[in-house]
């Protein structure tokens, strides 16, 4: 009995060990990748979320390490085969400058080598903390303007119609809003994608929280969208409203900083408002 409780030790030993070096490997293997985000997420505010993504991940994983540690799953070679293709991919990213790929492949051989230790079943019982790591790669610059014009365009229109049923006498050209004494542009930080993003997030991460149906999941998360599209028409109208009926500039200096965070509190209480009818539909329903 003592020889098969000392093999059994000196096994898990090898096994940590070898899950240790597997560790330090990856993580030397994709430095540049993880040295790349950080310098995209401490560069920008569009990406700031990144730090804590990873955290977030870790502790959804801790929450559910019981369930986790009870699956029963074989492993498979399929994983090396997906691992070996994300190495692939990553080779291909790195020589052709595409560093969006390369992110994705730090992702795709993760889940590979998650395969290959303990089988799918245990991936698919990760996969949503797998898909918030989605969140912290920098969205291309290409699709980054595709998204961002029509939200500029379509926050100013609605914001002027907005102004011109409350009397203000205002004139449009694309992005530009014309006042009698004052010309405003809605810039990228205004078209509603930077919220749009962090809203994404908290709403994946409440609906897998606190619902249990996924109709109900998928329409909390993609909520995100009308409502941080309406706030920024809102902060947009206030804006035009406070220079014509006050002269109070609101774009520039510290303000506007401030201005922009009071308007990001309040799409979380309307997406919290949100979440709150759902959460009561739920229970209903379930």
């Amino acid at each position: 009995m003592q020889n098969d409780a000392a093999s059994l030790q000196k096994a898990e030993t090898v096994n940590y060990l070898l899950l240790t070096v597997l560790a330090w490997t990856y993580i030397l293997a994709y430095f540049p990748v993880i040295k790349s985000l950080v310098m995209a997420w401490s560069s920008s505010d569009d990406y700031s979320h990144g730090f804590v993504i990873i955290p977030l991940v870790v502790w959804l994983l801790w929450q559910n390490r019981e369930f986790l540690a009870g699956t029963h799953s074989m492993a498979s070679w399929w994983g090396a085969l997906i691992v070996a293709l994300s190495l692939v991919l990553y080779l291909f990213a790195i020589l052709a400058g595409i560093h969006t790929l390369a992110s994705l492949s730090l992702i795709t051989s993760l889940a590979g080598i998650v395969i290959s230790l303990f089988g799918y079943t245990l991936l698919r019982r990760t996969v949503f903390p797998f898909s918030l790591l989605l969140f912290m790669i920098p969205v291309p610059a290409q699709f980054l303007s595709a998204a961002t014009v029509p939200l500029q365009l379509f926050v100013s229109a609605t914001a002027a119609v907005a102004a011109t049923m409350m009397g203000i006498p205002i004139f449009r050209e694309g992005n530009i809003i014309h006042l009698p004494e004052q010309t405003l542009q809605v810039v990228q930080a205004c078209s509603g994608l930077r919220s749009l993003t962090a809203l994404l997030l908290l709403g994946a991460v409440f609906a897998y929280l606190t619902l249990r149906s996924n109709p109900l999941r998928w329409l909390l998360f993609l909520c995100a969208v009308p409502v941080a599209v309406a706030v920024n028409i809102f902060r947009v109208l206030l804006i035009i409203t406070a220079f014509y009926y006050y002269s109070f500039d609101m774009t520039h200096g510290s303000f506007h900083t401030i201005f922009g965070l009071v308007v990001f509190l309040f799409a979380i209480l309307l997406f919290l408002s949100v979440k709150g009818v759902l959460s009561r539909w739920d229970r209903l329903t379930g």
